[in-house]
């Protein structure tokens, strides 16, 4: 797998040369399928503060950020990205404010849903670059975002979040928000085997890229941007 080297900025458009993934084309090749140009993984974990400060993509192109609950996703989003971004959890705190205080979210869960993707899917028919809050469990929400990627021509880039489960537990006991111990397990299982399979070059089908994050890469970037 490639490591990116140190870059005041990384840029990842489908128009940049970009070094070969041979464990992504020899999976291709297994597959039967033609030859097209090898996914790119880019590795920008234990760089010890030499991380890059932002991470550039093409106009039109969308961004999935996936990773444990209490990983840092919605942290990272919120302080990185000035384009159009879909977190269920705005759409939850949205309803909530608006609900009895005694009423359950399980019982407005589906609006929440309903809302949230309803969004999401008037954002990306209007062309516009999306980022887009992913708990790795849901791939059919990524199948979709490389769908509409297809549709216009442009790529889906995965942001891959990758922290141990301690430090996630730490994040989810910090922001006072916790889920079970049976959708966390579900959660590691998801997360753990997008990692490794970044690891070895294999993204999920759809993706341009996938960008690996340890916690300190994360901190460090400051901006997620799209060219014109």
């Amino acid at each position: 797998m490639h490591k990116a080297s140190a870059y005041p900025a990384m840029t990842a458009t489908s128009g940049v040369a970009v070094p070969e993934q041979p464990g992504a084309a020899a999976a291709e090749a297994r597959a039967g399928r033609a030859l097209g140009p090898a996914p790119v993984v880019r590795d920008l974990r234990d760089r010890a503060g030499r991380a890059p400060r932002q991470l550039c993509f093409g106009a039109g192109d969308l961004v999935v950020v996936s990773g444990l609950p209490g990983s840092g996703k919605t942290t990272l989003i919120d302080r990185v990205v000035a384009s159009p971004r879909f977190d269920s959890q705005d759409a939850r705190d949205r309803w909530a404010r608006r609900m009895p205080r005694f009423l359950p979210y399980a019982v407005y869960r589906p609006l929440v849903r309903a809302a949230h993707y309803a969004g999401l899917r008037r954002a990306l028919r209007s062309g516009a670059s999306v980022v887009v809050h992913d708990c790795g469990t849901q791939a059919w929400v990524r199948r979709w975002l490389a769908r509409e990627a297809q549709r216009r021509g442009r790529g889906l880039h995965l942001l891959l979040l990758d922290v141990d489960p301690g430090t996630a537990l730490a994040g989810q006991r910090e922001r006072g928000r916790g889920v079970s111990r049976y959708a966390f397990a579900r959660h590691r299982r998801a997360v753990g085997r997008l990692v490794r399979d970044a690891e070895r070059g294999r993204i999920p089908a759809g993706c341009a890229s996938a960008v690996l994050l340890d916690r300190d890469a994360a901190d460090r970037l400051r901006g997620i941007g799209f060219g014109r």
